[in-house]
């Protein structure tokens, strides 16, 4: 009623100044309209200044008003705001979901309901009334949002009344709300029916629930707004301490504030009440300050003066004064310690320094000085607290307690890096060294030394363990300090140090010290420096190689940083060759021209050439000697020499002495007659080639020639010698080897003369053997004159005759040792390591390609082609099925529109055509299934879709992580479900599974990130398979494995089991007094530790634990026993689980993973059975009929005792009387963890239901789902929406099938409207969007497209030639100019064998082969190549197998669509004869009659629309004949004009039909006559099919 006058005051204020006969007088309609919005807008207004005053209590911002009520319902800003007023009584921990990630993810959770209880018990407990309260589901369920603001308006005056909060703004009139945000909400509030509350009534409704005498409190509020009006302050003081006004703190210092204050606020009220109200409904409080509102004023100027206080002790940095402000009861601080007071003023005046350089000249904040105190509070803590930690540290560390010192270092107080406790002795030794020197050491001092010893730790720890990377980032570390570090040199320096960490371990010092590192990392810098010397060295001497220079090759290999040992200036030549030597031959063998020598490889070139210069010089010298003994002519001293092993001479008899004196003077001799011997220098060659020269007068030697070098040319050389000594050793051994070998000459003639006989007994052998036939005659003829010879000889045609049947036996015995020796031959060459030569070359025949290899290849290509051929040839058998079912449809369809055609036949005219056309036309409201060609389209894209998301799971698994947990679930049980119709089906059985393990591999991978969530959480996929295979697929299965033990604890009467102690005690107890008739003298209430005391309750106990363990033991041996009765799915999924968690988790053990798939089978699958078997139909109970509370705690006991075995969790704590079970547990674990592997070992679900990628092709039924309305439409539109996540790839097939629907369907559209009905109320499209559909899933993207048999050839075609192109470009240069068979073929043994060795040899030098092992690598290559072979073959015949399988199939499936579409067409031309039947009944003759027709007449009927080229006053000159055919259902149109024959057309009436279907209303007779479809195929249907 306040409205309405409200409304009519505004109307006449609006009439100011003009005369209100001029207003139009709003009707009662409009003016309860207007009412409507005032109290929405008032709502609003209410909305926003509860958002305000709670953005001031939490300084964050908060949703607009509109959208205030939506965030309140999950509680956390509620709570928040209560944490500000009550702290103690929801601390921050306490709030769910404080951050609302959950709640933007998955909506509302019920533990959202905890936030909202503990806002409600912080508001009891601050003591606002309870009739302000809002119950839980007023905010949860948003029974009544109003009630809630109400609430929050009187919870923030109560907080301002007693100074907690700010005042909440009065913003009537003062905020803007858009016309639409207005209607919202007026909606909103009709919607819910709810009363607004009386905003304006809290103060007075406050008062009254806190005052003890209401109407004296009254009268002392009424008389205090009275003086704040007249303005006296003294009579506003004196008001004010009235005891009935029940005021508290008031000072007098502050009273002419308080007059102002009130004054102030109470002229603000009245205002905001003449803009809100009219006179008449306007209530005292609405102008007048309210009790609570006069309290809170009161406060807020007595904080003000205390924080003034506070601001001047901080303008003259006095603590005391400070501190004593601080103390101020107005201020209410918390936790105010006078001790502090130099903290709080260092505190205070940084925060009122920082808050005045942020442009603020305001007092600090009451908020900001508690703030302020904490701060200051939690500094001084932490410094007392510091030192306390340091004195002991000090104290620890004089006391040698290496661990003790180390705790005292761990300690937070000490604020101190990171100590690590496993370096103990490291800090004790280091920190009392540095103690010596300062005995107290300090904070600042400790943080040093701790900082660098725990780096010194780490590198210690990162050198045990063998972590390169944890070791560098210590070491880089700048609390370690070091100097030096150079990045290159991380691995010498990790090399270093750990082998001074062993020797260090040896000695006997656990921990390398600060110095230690210090040290080894300055030594591998320098060594590294030696390093990088010599390899520049190396470089300066592979450059002078290249160079030829020997000068400067000799220069770097003196240099001191080279370190080549015993380099001399005269082999400088020597070294350059060898060294130039050696470069060459690693470069011919490597094949890198530009190969170098590294330096050990110099380093052997020097010592060679050392060698070779000392070898030189000694050879010079020996032949010098040899030369002089000739020259003094003393044979035996000449025989001495040659035999010197530095010349190396051969062939030295020590009986030619002589003769070499002779030989060798002579040769001296006629040197010296021809030659100069006065000069010193001899040249001598030696084996490599190269030339040495020699000094015969100071024996030295050069590799150079001299420069001023002339050569003796009558010094014998060593060549010389060695000729001439090989002469006369000659001359000797000849003589000798004639006088040692006479006998052999005698025995050399004795062979010669037997020879001789030999051949002449040949000849006489060969003259008998021609003569043999006449010899042979002569013996018959002689032999038949002799008497025939006894039979002695049968005997041996007896043996004979049993050697022939043994034979057959022996032949068997030899058959099965080969053949046992052949497999025991094969397992060696594939099971062994490294098979033996002879066993490979056994099988080597194997990797020849046979006549049998190359038929099977051949079928194998040729079924395949077949199969493609034969799918190709069903899909378009396919479609022609499809074709003839749209037709049969179209003539049924046709018949029903006919029947609602007749009725208007009668009233045909030129005004109803365009009617009768539309009722023939083909409604386009009929539903997905009418005939229509764009229904047809639409029908078809749905099928192709949920064709796809069925057998590509990967969709709606991504889909099912998209939507809120709820929201999934539901979808999941009522759409996914219905998808694989429930796994009714060995397909759908496959797919399904299919979706369950994509679906589970993705939330593992991005749900779960640590084990335990699976444990903790309740993971969306593990809850749908567990509830699928428990409830629809299972159930049998946990009635046959839990039936009998379940049974067996319900039918034993006398079974109890109690494991509480304190249960057992009170049931002892019970019995006592039953027995006894009097009351026991034990207590009643007992600890469970107190009721063990006793020994009966002991031994009820033990037997109690007995009988759980043997019916726990029946039980587990049911549930061990039967792992093939679990449902095969079930099995599946804990085996995906199990791999998927052991690849994502690499590093956890089997025994976690297994812990987790036991929770699957046992916790969530079987448990639930076991604790209410009732529920799972696992026994018969009766209807109305409970399980026996005893039973079903048996059942938990026995429950919780398998739970805690399959987890592997021990009794401990609160259940430790029960630790007696846990050997028992252990054990059971054991038999569950093979439980487990044994139900995780099962078939892929391709073997187990037999599907590969031919079963789709061969399946003859398609595959069928019925789905609502409703769900199609709602999976329509959840993949619109998140269609981006689920395939981010737009050339997906999904997007494609996507834009085909194109845009989302109404329920309306998809069953189609009644004509008669306009518009459906929400109720009734409610109801029809539960109208199921049934959908022939078929699949739009086929994987076989080719058009043609040649298409196909070409295609194999140039398969072949790419993958042989891609073998030729793999194939290696050398390989390609070496592979010819052919050549090798043409090659000798003997050539074969040298090819052989040489390619082995090469092999050998690559590192591929080693002889060592007689080339064990080629062999196992060709045992594997052989393994290869014998797999690709078995794999080749079960492809053909299967490939005549599916070709088997896919023939049957040709025979069904032939015969389909035989019974087809037959049904077609029946149905076209019986058309024209029934014509022939009804008409007169049996003869149907041809039609003629005028243009003019058709035009008139709607028939004919236009003529090309003729204008309508000719149409009456033009004649249309349309003629029967002998064939039903065939016309022909004849056109004349003026007579005269013009144009034929042959119509067909199914043609017709088509048209119709597509929605072509016009066609085309003889490309110029226009008519129309439907009323053409009415004209047809009247005159011949007399329907």
């Amino acid at each position: 009623d306040s409205l309405v006058v409200e409304v009519a005051g505004i109307c006449v204020l609006g009439t100011e100044g003009a005369h209100f006969s001029s207003v139009p007088r709003l009707t009662a309609d409009e003016m309860d309209e207007q009412r409507r919005q005032n109290v929405a807008y008032q709502y609003l207004c209410r909305l926003e200044e509860a958002k305000r005053w709670m953005e001031a209590c939490l300084n964050e911002e908060l949703a607009s008003p509109t959208e205030l009520e939506e965030s309140l319902r999950n509680g956390v800003i509620l709570a928040k705001l209560g944490h500000c007023f009550a702290p103690d009584i929801i601390p921050l921990k306490k709030i769910y979901d404080r951050e609302q990630m959950r709640y933007e993810a998955t909506g509302l959770h019920f533990r959202h309901t905890d936030n909202i209880n503990h806002w409600r018990e912080a508001m009891a407990h601050l003591g606002l009334p309870t009739i302000f309260h809002p119950e839980t589901t007023d905010i949860y369920d948003k029974k009544n949002m109003p009630r809630v603001v109400y609430c929050i308006h009187a919870l923030s005056l109560y907080l301002f009344k007693l100074g907690l909060a700010p005042q909440i703004q009065d913003l009537y009139g003062k905020v803007n709300f858009t016309e639409e945000e207005i209607n919202n909400m007026k909606r909103e509030l009709e919607k819910y029916g709810l009363q607004m509350p009386a905003f304006s009534k809290i103060g007075g409704i406050l008062a009254s629930e806190l005052s003890v005498d209401e109407a004296a409190v009254h009268a002392a509020v009424l008389a205090i707004n009275e003086a704040v009006e007249r303005g006296v302050v003294e009579q506003t003081m004196v008001a004010l301490h009235n005891p009935s006004a029940m005021l508290l703190n008031l000072r007098e210092n502050l009273a002419a504030v308080y007059q102002e204050m009130l004054f102030q606020v109470k002229m603000e009220k009245a205002g905001n009440a003449r803009n809100r109200e009219s006179p008449e409904s306007e209530d005292i409080y609405d102008r007048c300050l309210t009790q609570a509102e006069i309290q809170g004023n009161i406060n807020k100027v007595n904080v003000h003066g205390a924080l003034e206080y506070v601001d001047d002790a901080l303008e003259r940095q006095d603590p005391l004064a400070l501190c004593q402000a601080l103390q101020d009861p107005v201020l209410a601080l918390r936790g105010v310690q006078r001790e502090n007071a130099a903290w709080y003023l260092d505190q205070l005046s940084t925060d009122r320094e920082q808050k005045a350089l942020l442009g603020y000249v305001d007092l600090l904040e009451q908020e900001e000085v508690q703030a302020g105190v904490y701060a200051a509070n939690e500094r001084g803590d932490q410094e007392h607290a510091m030192r306390r930690a340091v004195s002991r540290i000090n104290a620890s560390i004089r006391r040698g307690e290496a661990m003790e010192t180390v705790r005292e270092l761990m300690s937070p107080e000490a604020q101190l890096p990171k100590a690590f406790p496993f370096a103990a002795q490291l800090y004790q030794h280091e920190l009392s060294l540095l103690q010596q020197h300062h005995p107290q050491l300090g904070q600042e001092e400790l943080y040093v030394a701790v900082e660098m010893l725990s780096a010194v730790a780490l590198i210690d720890r990162a050198l045990e363990a063998g972590d390169v990377s944890g070791f560098w980032s210590s070491l880089v570390s700048p609390a370690l300090g070091l100097s030096d570090i150079e990045d290159a040199n991380a691995q010498r320096y990790f090399d270093d140090l750990l082998k001074l960490k062993r020797r260090s371990g040896k000695a006997g010092v656990a921990f390398l010290s600060w110095n230690d590192i210090q040290a080894c990392v300055n030594s591998a810098n320098l060594a590294v420096q030696d390093e990088n010397d010599k390899i520049l060295a190396i470089r300066l001497i592979n450059e002078a190689l290249a160079q030829d220079d020997p000068e400067k090759t000799l220069t770097a290999l003196l240099l001191p940083s080279a370190r080549f040992s015993a380099v001399t200036l005269p082999g400088a030549r020597r070294y350059h060759d060898v060294l130039t030597a050696a470069l060459k031959q690693k470069a011919q063998v490597t094949g890198d021209d530009g190969a170098a020598l590294w330096w050990e490889e110099i380093q052997q070139g020097v010592s060679k050439a050392n060698q070779d210069t000392e070898a030189a010089r000694r050879l010079a010298l020996g032949i010098a000697a040899i030369n002089q003994a000739i020259k003094e002519g003393k044979p035996a001293q000449t025989a001495r020499v040659l035999r010197n092993p530095d010349v190396s001479l051969r062939g030295i008899v020590a009986e030619c002495a002589g003769a070499y004196q002779a030989q060798l003077a002579a040769l001296l001799a006629a040197k010296r007659q021809a030659g100069n011997a006065n000069h010193n220098w001899v040249r001598h060659q030696l084996k490599d080639g190269s030339v040495y020269y020699f000094s015969l007068q100071n024996f030295e030697g050069s590799w150079e020639r001299p420069h001023d070098c002339v050569l003796n040319s009558t010094h014998l050389s060593r060549e010389e010698i060695q000729s001439t000594i090989t002469g006369v050793t000659a001359a000797h051994d000849r003589e000798r080897l004639w006088e040692s070998n006479a006998g052999f000459v005698v025995r050399l003639q004795a062979r010669m003369r037997g020879y001789l006989v030999r051949q002449e007994f040949v000849a006489r052998r060969h003259l008998l053997q021609e003569q043999l036939p006449a010899v042979i005659k002569i013996q018959v003829r002689s032999a038949a004159r002799l008497p025939s010879r006894s039979h002695a000889d049968g005997h041996d045609d007896i043996y004979i005759a049993l050697g022939l049947q043994g034979i057959n036996a022996v032949i068997k015995i030899q058959a099965f040792v080969r053949a046992n020796k052949a497999r025991g031959d094969y397992r060696m060459l594939v099971h062994a390591r490294d098979p033996p030569l002879s066993i490979v070359r056994r099988f080597v025949h194997l990797l020849e390609q046979s006549q049998h290899d190359f038929w099977e290849e051949s079928e194998l290509l040729k079924l395949r082609e077949e199969v493609v051929k034969r799918i190709r040839s069903n899909q378009q058998l396919e479609s022609d099925l499809n074709l003839m079912d749209i037709k049969i449809g179209l003539l049924v369809k046709n018949r029903i529109t006919l029947q609602e055609v007749v009725s208007h036949c009668k009233k045909l005219t030129r005004k109803n055509k365009e009617q009768l056309s539309n009722l023939m036309a083909i409604d386009k409201q009929k539903g997905l299934k009418s005939l229509s060609k764009e229904k047809r389209q639409k029908l078809e894209a749905y099928q192709h879709l949920f064709y796809l998301l069925q057998t590509h799971p990967v969709y709606l698994a991504k889909l099912i992580f998209q939507m809120p947990q709820n929201k999934s679930t539901k979808f999941m049980e009522s759409v996914v479900f219905t998808l694989y119709n429930y796994a009714s089906n060995p397909r759908e059985a496959y797919l399904l599974l299919q979706l369950f393990k994509t679906a589970l591999q993705e939330e593992i991978r991005s749900k779960v990130d640590q084990l335990r969530d699976i444990l903790t959480g309740n993971p969306t996929v593990i809850r749908l398979v567990v509830s699928f295979y428990r409830n629809a697929r299972g159930q049998n299965a946990l009635r046959q494995i839990l039936g009998s033990p379940v049974q067996e604890v319900l039918q034993d009467k006398t079974l109890s089991i109690r494991t509480n102690p304190v249960d057992i005690y009170k049931a002892w107890i019970n019995q006592l007094e039953s027995q006894s008739g009097q009351k026991s003298k034990f207590p009643y209430d007992v600890s469970p530790e107190q009721a063990l005391s006793h020994p009966e309750v002991q031994r009820r106990l033990d037997i109690s634990i007995r009988n759980l363990l043997a019916v726990t033991d029946k039980f587990l041996s049911a549930i061990t026993s039967s792992v093939d009765k679990i449902p095969y799915g079930m099995r599946y999924v804990a085996k995906v689980l199990k791999t998927s968690l052991a690849e994502k988790f690499p590093a956890a053990g089997e025994e976690d993973i297994c812990k987790i798939v036991g929770n699957l089978l046992y916790y969530r699958f079987m448990n639930p059975a076991v604790v209410a078997p009732d529920g799972f139909d696992i026994v018969d109970i009766s209807a109305g009929v409970a399980l026996h509370p005893e039973h079903r705690r048996n059942l938990g006991s026995i429950a919780k005792i398998l739970q805690h075995a399959a987890a592997n969790k021990m009794f401990e704590g609160e259940n430790g009387h029960l630790r007696v079970v846990n050997q028992y547990l252990e054990e059971t674990h054991s038999k569950f963890r093979l439980f487990i592997c044994a139900a995780c070992s099962v078939p892929e679900p391709e073997e187990r239901f037999n599907v590969d990628e031919y079963s789709e092709m061969v399946a003859v039924a398609k595959p069928v789902i019925y789905i609502t309305v409703a769900e199609l439409i709602n999976t329509h539109k959840l993949l619109l929406e998140h269609q981006d996540s689920i395939s981010p790839d737009h050339k997906d097939p999904l997007h494609e099938l996507l834009e085909d629907l194109d845009e989302l369907p109404t329920v309306q559209s998809l069953i189609g409207t009644c004509r008669l009905l306009v518009s459906f109320k929400p109720q009734a499209l409610a109801q029809l969007g539960k109208q199921e559909v049934s959908l022939t899933l078929t699949n739009k993207f086929d994987a076989v497209e080719a058009s043609s048999e040649e298409a196909d050839t070409r295609t194999f075609h140039h398969h072949q030639m790419h993958r042989r192109a891609l073998r030729e470009a793999q194939t290696p240069d050398r390989l390609k100019r070496n592979r010819s068979l052919a050549g090798n073929s043409q090659l000798s043994m003997e050539e074969k064998k040298r090819k052989v060795i040489r390619n082995l040899r090469r092999l050998e030098n690559l590192g591929v082969v080693d002889s060592a092992n007689q080339y064990q690598e080629i062999i196992n290559e060709m045992a594997k190549d052989i393994r290869n072979q014998r797999r690709y073959r078995q794999h080749r015949k079960g492809e053909l197998v299967k490939l005549r399988q599916t070709l088997c199939g896919l023939n049957s499936k040709t025979s069904f669509y032939e015969e389909q579409i035989d019974y087809y067409n037959q049904y077609i031309r029946t149905c076209l004869d019986n058309l024209a039947a029934s014509s022939k009944l009804n008409g007169k003759s049996k003869k149907q009659q041809s039609l003629h027709y005028t243009a003019a007449r058709l035009f008139e009927k709607g028939v004919l629309l236009e003529i090309e080229d003729l204008p309508v006053s000719q149409f009456r000159n033009v004649i249309f004949d349309i003629i029967p055919c002998g064939e039903a259902g065939k016309f022909q149109v004849k056109a004349k004009f003026m007579g005269i024959d013009m144009e034929k057309f042959q119509l067909h009436y199914q043609d017709l039909l088509q048209l119709q279907y597509e929605g072509v209303a016009v066609m085309k007779l003889f490309d110029k006559a226009k008519v129309n479809v439907n009323l053409l195929i009415f004209l047809l249907n009247k005159k011949f099919f007399r329907k």
